[in-house]
């Protein structure tokens, strides 16, 4: 081809816009996200509703799907949504209406579902060609008044149909069955609340417009989930969730102890929290069960038929159920923390929303919902009596009128300036039957006239007054809280509170232990094994070739373990867990997951207000606390920061209020231990200035005691001028004193 014939790109007529990639992908996403926030993940604060959910219960009413009517296919419900209002996947569309329909998903349904809808075990609903549905008393609330103009409607993605943009919701949805979803950078969870509460807290801040939000909260005690459950939240929590929309609910299974005589029990649970599904949380407490994660569980059933029923045996009947139920709380499903994070459109905008706000923008919508229907209502009426005034015009002049009809070629505008009729109402006596000249009739409309004259009076009174509207507001609202009547299944409260008890399982898992003395025995290569009793004769014991005696410890199996690794941290392990004495034993990091390159330099128990002295290779270090060694992970707690070429040198007790160091040089250096920090964790101060080397051996005494130290022979020998070696932290010190053991440390 030749160069004259190549099409240049830009030649198109202008379909081709040149301008920065990164402008263009950033006002293209954000368009995108826009979009994912307000038509599919936060819900409208009016009625509390996404737009999927909105579509749903429009088709339903527009097919007729009324409580009073029978039930449909699901799939019919599913076409018309799709073919008219959501151009999206059918499965998105039915899971939509499936929530809606599941009573242990949503506190007031909005679909009656016929057919298997799924249940509290995470089974999935049948098919939509299975399934049928038609709509509840709650959401026939919601759609109310969508004929009278009492909300503002737009043209579907095809410009073929019209959708309202919100419901006139007859009830605080957002809050009654709460929301969740997640947006592009923001999200939404709201938890569901009992309906009669709702509404009474509605009432009260229209009564009390500055009810404050500890006043609400006298009447919304806290979130009322519809598979029940124990609400543990502190008051205060509860009271942050609903001032700033944010926060969190705890919510425990419900249980009871059931006695099977001669001391034996068993829990029975009853409720679990809110979107746990039972199945998955029979599945944990089975692998707990495996993996011995829970010693006081013995097993775990399932015996639930309609409702919930799981049967715990504890493996002890000394335990306490109190005990047995805390430690799973820990562990599983049967206690969860709902999120809080009160996120929806207001009018469009996102906005996070606490409980008075959420309540004054539904009054506001309703006040305003109910002027439209008065106004739209109003209109209809004045173009009734309109039609109702010329039609008894029509009556006084019947003769006159009949004339004008046979008579005139143009009887329409004859009739208009003869009467002074409107077109409206000439059109309505044009079209009047014959049968309706009987004087009844003349009656009947004169009584219509009335009526509507009076109704007109009240609308006008209504509009023009906002007190009126607010009371009508309030009827409104008390008529909706009859459909949730707390004396009904429907309005009965589901969750209850309690509190959460602090309780030591910890010492109940020791309370099962038997306490036994043992003997641990660590080797080179780090293989550990509990000898029974204690006074072992450890030189008959046997290693692996190439391995040999490293550490031993005399405790009891109650007891818990501390090891100290070369890399400065500190690992927890319970004597009972030890394997036995037979054989070489196992090796530690099949229990303690410590880095390949480190090894175990220090073992002990810890004491109650015992401390020790914590100390690097390079010579810095601190005193912490015992408690402070305590781990409950198998990755242990870093205790001591050490470098590249540094390790874990020294972990004494502190037993005295000085501290004599050594170095690798063989000099040494006694200070007072209050000159060292006591801290959790961390690098620590200079105990000892090197020429070279580091820190070899370090120890503490008492002033009254001096200095000791043990020789090879197991003979303990003293230094009389040992305050000669006393100066100051820091600093490089003096040669050790004669007869000092070769080794350069205090245990030969």
């Amino acid at each position: 081809m030749s160069k004259n014939n190549t099409i240049d790109p830009r030649d198109n007529g202008g379909d081709i816009i040149e301008e920065p990639m990164n402008e263009a992908l950033s006002r293209r996403y954000l368009a995108y996200a826009l979009s994912t926030i307000t038509a599919r993940a936060l819900p409208d604060a009016r009625d509390g509703l996404k737009p999927v959910h909105r579509r749903v219960l429009y088709s339903m009413i527009q097919l007729g799907l009324t409580p009073q009517g029978g039930h449909r296919k699901s799939a019919t419900v599913v076409g018309e949504v799709i073919g008219k209002y959501h151009p999206h996947g059918d499965q998105s569309i039915y899971d939509a209406m499936v929530r809606l329909a599941q009573d242990f998903a949503t506190r007031a349904p909005l679909v009656d579902g016929q057919g298997n809808f799924g249940n509290i075990d995470g089974d999935a609903p049948a098919a939509f060609r299975y399934t049928e549905a038609k709509l509840t008393p709650a959401a026939m609330l919601l759609l109310e008044g969508l004929d009278d103009d009492a909300v503002d409607f737009k043209q579907t993605y095809d410009e073929r149909n019209r959708e309202p943009i919100v419901l006139a919701s007859g009830f605080p949805n957002l809050l009654v069955n709460g929301s969740s979803g997640i947006a592009v950078g923001m999200a939404t969870s709201i938890p569901p609340h009992n309906p009669a509460e709702c509404i009474d807290a509605a009432i009260h801040l229209l009564e009390h417009p500055k009810a404050t939000v500890d006043d609400l909260m006298k009447i919304v005690t806290g979130p009322d989930f519809p598979t029940g459950g124990v609400i543990v939240e502190t008051k205060e929590g509860l009271r942050e969730v609903y001032a700033t929309g944010r926060g969190g609910v705890r919510v425990q299974a419900r249980w009871t102890r059931e006695d099977l005589g001669r001391g034996m029990w068993r829990v029975i649970i009853t409720e679990i929290p809110y979107q746990v599904q039972k199945s998955k949380l029979m599945e944990r407490l089975a692998e707990l069960i495996e993996n011995k994660k829970a010693p006081l569980l013995e097993d775990a059933m399932d015996e639930s038929t309609e409702d919930v029923r799981i049967v715990l045996t504890p493996k002890s009947r000394t335990v306490e159920p109190e005990v047995l139920m805390a430690s799973l709380f820990r562990q599983c499903e049967l206690e969860t923390r709902f999120p809080v994070n009160m996120n929806v459109l207001d009018h469009g905008v996102p906005k996070v929303m606490g409980l008075r706000e959420l309540l004054n923008c539904y009054l506001d919508h309703r006040r305003e919902v109910i002027v439209r229907r008065a106004k739209h209502r109003l209109g209809k009426i004045e173009h009734r009596l309109e039609v109702l005034d010329g039609l008894l015009k029509a009556y006084l002049n019947i003769d006159e009128v009949i004339r004008i009809i046979r008579t005139e070629d143009d009887p329409k505008s004859v009739m208009m300036k003869r009467f002074r009729l409107s077109e409206i109402q000439v059109e309505a006596i044009l079209n009047m039957r014959l049968r309706a000249l009987r004087k009844l009739e003349e009656i009947e409309i004169r009584r219509e006239h009335d009526e509507l004259s009076a109704e007109r009076a009240v609308i006008e009174k209504l509009l023009s007054s906002t007190d009126r509207q607010w009371t009508e507001v309030k009827r409104q609202l008390k008529a909706a809280r009859e459909v949730f009547d707390p004396a009904k299944q429907l309005g009965k409260r589901r969750s209850n509170y309690g509190e959460a008890k602090e309780i030591d399982t910890e010492a109940a898992l020791e309370a099962l232990i038997v306490k036994e003395p043992v003997t641990v025995v660590l080797s080179q290569k780090g293989w550990i094994r509990a000898l029974k009793g204690h006074s072992q004769k450890l030189d008959d014991l046997k290693f692996k070739e190439g391995d040999e005696l490293a550490l031993t410890l005399e405790c009891q199996t109650t007891d818990k373990v501390i090891l100290m690794a070369s890399g400065g941290r500190a690992f927890t392990i319970g004597a009972d867990k030890l394997p036995g004495g037979r054989g070489h034993g196992e090796p530690i990091r099949l229990n303690l997951e410590v880095p390949e390159a480190e090894t175990i330099t220090g073992m002990f128990l810890p004491e109650d207000k015992g401390r020790r002295v914590i100390a690097s290779s390079k010579g810095y270090g601190f005193i912490v606390p015992d408690a402070e060694l305590v781990s409950s992970t198998r990755k242990g707690k870093i205790i001591l920061n050490v470098g590249p070429k540094e390790h874990l040198a020294v972990c004494v007790k502190v037993e005295g209020d000085l501290v004599a160091s050594i170095g690798k040089n063989r000099k040494m250096v006694i200070f007072k231990t209050d000159e060292m920090p006591e801290m959790a964790r961390g690098k620590g101060v200079k105990i000892q200035s090197f020429g070279d080397g580091g820190l070899l051996d370090l120890k503490t005494f008492n002033k009254a005691d001096g200095l000791t130290w043990i020789d090879t022979a197991g003979r303990q020998q003293s230094a009389e001028d040992w305050k000669d070696w006393v100066g100051k932290r820091a600093q490089s010190g003096r040669l050790a004193p004669r007869g000092f053991n070769k080794n350069g440390k205090f245990q030969g």
